[in-house]
């Protein structure tokens, strides 16, 4: 069984190609994925107001900086698991190959990040 089981293609709004009900599977597993990233998203949210709330650093601007690029990672995260979600969608939708993600080298990015400033946060205290 192919991906696409739909008998009645339907033209696309925004090109020429033919979108076609994809078999639900892939639809579903489609949101699964979405989900996974919106949970790392809110559980950087929750690492943000921890370490604005619970960490007690001399210095009050390495806090304040830990805890936005907690922020800032998450609102990234979010924001990009959407996109990414509807560009897999469409791509389901057209049988075509799924596009690339930029969130994991985003995530890595900023988990890199993190590390540093949370080892900073060590030697100073």
């Amino acid at each position: 069984m192919g991906i696409l089981t739909s008998d009645n293609p339907r033209p696309s709004a925004d090109s020429g190609s033919v979108d076609e009900e994809p078999d639900y599977r892939y639809t579903l597993a489609n949101e699964r994925t979405y989900l996974a990233w919106i949970r790392t998203a809110m559980a950087l949210l929750a690492a943000g107001v921890a370490a604005h709330q619970l960490l007690a650093l001399p210095s009050g601007a390495l806090q304040m900086t830990i805890t936005m690029v907690c922020f800032g990672l998450a609102t990234v995260l979010a924001s990009g698991a959407y996109l990414r979600w509807r560009a897999a969608q469409s791509a389901i939708r057209r049988n075509l190959p799924l596009p690339g993600s930029v969130l994991v080298p985003a995530l890595a990015l900023g988990l890199g990040i993190l590390t540093l400033l949370a080892a900073g946060a060590a030697l100073w205290s």
